[in-house]
């Protein structure tokens, strides 16, 4: 990937993810060329790679937009992630070293830490950081990208479950169930974890769909 091609890729991913593009935005050649900073052929090589991750859609004569998802197409995308996450901890249970599991419990302490300070920007940050290091102790890497597109794709909806109350509390305990599972090695008390927080993300986009996609 050429640089000025990764610089827009970058740019416009960004701003798809954490919501600045909303689903369905037209995504103007010309005005993104200019805000970047590149060709508007720079540009539309960005778009077409991004349409390849799902996350914009390009028709030959009427340009870009971000992909927007139905509510059955979000669920439909979580329930295969649920499937994908509990083989994905199962195995890493398995793996997983010792400091490994150092690196969760100090990451799932500083999540209370934003959580009890209302900071939650950075609780969602380590949260992403948190399944990273179960990501990274597992050894089937094709499994764990399938996840990560799927979570490409719908993480500009997962963002926004801070907006429902109570969620992050819920949130921090499930985590802390993951984690205790972890540390005995119990790959199935890991999988009834990991089942239930996916499931309960689920449900909470399905029951706040209207501020939530």
């Amino acid at each position: 990937m050429s640089r000025p091609m990764d610089i827009a890729y970058q740019f416009i991913k960004k701003r798809i993810l954490d919501g600045t593009f909303k689903p369905s935005q037209k995504l103007n050649e010309m005005d993104l060329s200019a805000e970047v900073g590149v060709s508007r052929n720079t540009v539309k090589k960005a778009l077409l790679k991004l349409q390849q991750e799902q996350l914009v859609e390009v028709q030959n004569n009427k340009g870009a937009n971000v992909k927007s998802y139905t509510l059955d197409e979000v669920v439909n995308y979580l329930e295969i992630r649920e499937v994908l996450e509990v083989f994905v901890a199962k195995n890493a249970t398995s793996n997983i070293s010792e400091s490994e599991i150092a690196q969760l419990t100090e990451t799932l302490n500083k999540m209370k830490d934003h959580l009890e300070h209302n900071r939650y920007d950075e609780y969602s940050k380590l949260n992403n950081e948190f399944h990273k290091i179960i990501y990274d102790a597992c050894t089937n890497k094709q499994a764990v990208q399938m996840i990560k597109v799927i979570k490409n794709q719908l993480a500009r909806y997962h963002i926004r479950t801070i907006l429902v109350p109570n969620r992050n509390t819920k949130s921090y305990a499930e985590h802390l169930a993951i984690l205790e599972a972890i540390k005995a090695r119990d790959k199935d008390a890991v999988a009834e974890a990991i089942q239930i927080h996916i499931s309960n993300v689920r449900k909470t986009i399905e029951e706040h769909s209207s501020i939530l996609l």
